[in-house]
């Protein structure tokens, strides 16, 4: 197995007056446009040339999975770097637990229900639905990606010419995989041959989309990279067990081989003096690929690390509490770059540049009082395809869930026919959940009465309403919708996340919610038996 340092080491003159009555009008117009000046933070932005801009997001990553956050398992210098030279936000959430739709809302600014068949895995981008690094592109900056862009879908079938996170810059590869699991893809050498191709001085957007930590993960390199067992926080939605703590330390060494590449791109721009008016966001598409984590609406499947530098514009060192979603980062982005987005379609994010620019720390803006996930279909993990719709509305305080299908398996169905056409064991699919040594492990202890809790959490039935009081329940284990106590913040949220997903045109909402169903899949589909 290759480490990682192996694997990586590669003037203007003023106006002419010509008379004493001219130079006394040109200083009352002077005069005029300083008493005119505001403390508008976005004025200041808009008079300075348009930043770099680099987006490096990891693949399936849970908050609070890096050192800045004081995880003991995980270290990742590159993000804390960045969180120290800007804003480390500690209320970070995807649009989406699941990859494509999490990417197409990031890239749109828009949430998955309104982006169509880009809402769902797999599936297509429609064209109609601008993606903000064209338009950076049609106002003069240059645009590429290496890695994962948007995807996995077929954005050739909507006909779009190239991937919507921008050309590819995929050519520098290593000979043989670094170590199972992990990608040929040599992110930092692709960055530079990006660098290299722009014109002199013309601003960038890049998109780092490392396919880390996405299983499969090779099964034990976290204990032989020297990483201790005891050293991981297991949550309590997962057995603490020495298979879940290991399979827990290889998901932490492919953060951690991410944060390297990072860490690359970082001193890059550093070396060529470009580090300081460059725009960084580093977070992740949606949580960590375990049981009852991504692809679920609870915390550890939407919740996501976020930090954001600008060194020449954003005060540093400062812990953001504000509820943020991924969503808001497209229209900050246009904000600050001052390019109006032309499309019929919207933006309904809202940009966070204000929180950018302030000075201060914790809640900067108090009227962002609740962000929006949802869910349709992931992988085919039900029978004739379906999905498993559910929206939610996370609070400072609560998590509130709506599952408007509860008679479906959340974590797929549990039995599919195999490939000679006979019907498989039960417990032989639940395919939303992504093959892992932990998942195995509930599969063969159902019957074991240590671990059948476990495997019910992850994959049984779950009510229509579902409420969690997340600063005393973070795993998301005590649904309190049935409480009598809670009746009236059930009702509240209820409320808030239904007036939220009806402003949003979201179909589920209204008579044509099995409109999600439709949607074509372009990856292989699996036979599941029909429900009883």
């Amino acid at each position: 197995m290759m480490t990682l340092k192996q694997a990586c080491g590669s003037s203007r003159s003023g106006p002419s007056c010509s008379s004493s009555g001219s130079l006394v009008l040109f200083a009352l117009l002077l005069s005029f446009l300083a008493g005119c000046q505001t403390s508008d933070p976005q004025e200041s932005v808009n008079s300075l040339e348009r930043p770099n801009i680099l987006i490096a997001i990891s693949d399936d990553q849970s908050y609070p999975h890096t050192s800045a956050y004081g995880y003991p398992a995980i270290q990742t210098p590159s993000f804390d770097r960045v969180a120290s030279q800007g804003l480390l936000f500690v209320n970070a959430f995807v649009a989406s637990p699941g990859c494509s739709p999490s990417r197409a809302a990031f890239l749109t600014g828009r949430q998955p229900w309104q982006l169509e068949e880009a809402g769902t895995h797999a599936s297509s981008f429609p064209t109609h639905y601008l993606v903000y690094p064209d338009l950076l592109e049609q106002n003069g900056y240059v645009v590429g990606y290496t890695g994962k862009g948007w995807g996995p879908g077929n954005w050739e079938i909507s006909g779009r010419t190239r991937n919507p996170a921008g050309e590819a810059f995929n050519i520098h590869q290593f000979d043989e995989p670094p170590a199972p699991g992990i990608n040929r893809n040599n992110y930092a050498a692709n960055f530079e041959a990006f660098l290299d191709s722009r014109e002199p001085g013309q601003p960038f957007h890049f998109w780092f989309g490392a396919t880390e930590p996405h299983r499969p993960f090779d099964e034990g390199v976290g204990s032989r990279s020297g990483k201790e067992l005891q050293s991981v926080a297991v949550p309590a939605f997962l057995p603490d067990t020495p298979v879940v703590r290991g399979d827990l330390l290889d998901y932490a060494y492919e953060i951690e081989w991410f944060d390297h590449y990072l860490g690359q791109m970082l001193d890059l721009l550093e070396a060529r003096g470009e580090l300081d008016d460059t725009l960084v966001i580093v977070t992740s598409d949606n949580g960590m690929s375990f049981p009852r984590a991504k692809a679920n609406l609870y915390e550890y499947g939407i919740h996501v690390p976020l930090a954001i530098q600008w060194p020449k514009r954003i005060p540093p060192g400062r812990t953001i509490n504000d509820l943020v979603s991924l969503v808001d980062l497209a229209p900050t982005i246009l904000e600050i770059t001052g390019i109006e987005h032309t499309g019929r379609f919207p933006m309904t994010g809202r940009s966070i540049l204000s929180i950018l620019l302030s000075e201060e720390e914790g809640v900067i803006d108090p009227s962002r009082n609740g962000v929006y996930s949802g869910r349709e279909r992931h992988s085919s993990s039900r029978y004739e395809n379906m999905g498993y719709p559910a929206r939610a509305v996370r609070t400072e305080e609560y998590l509130y869930i709506r599952n408007f299908a509860p008679e479906r398996w959340p974590a797929g169905d549990p039995q599919k026919y195999e490939e000679d056409g006979t019907l498989g064991p039960m417990h032989g699919a639940y395919h939303d959940i992504d093959p892992a040594p932990s998942l195995t492990l509930l599969v063969e202890g159902a019957d074991d009465p240590e671990l059948s809790e476990y495997l019910t959490l992850a994959v049984a039935k779950r009510p229509a309403e579902e409420l969690y009081r997340i600063v005393d329940d973070p795993e998301c284990l005590y649904n309190l919708a049935k409480s009598d106590e809670h009746q009236g913040i059930l009702r509240k949220l209820r409320q808030q996340l239904e007036r939220y997903l009806t402003e949003t045109g979201d179909p589920r909402m209204g008579s044509n919610g099995e409109v999600f169903e439709t949607y074509p899949r372009y990856s292989p589909i699996r036979l599941f038996p029909p429900p009883e």
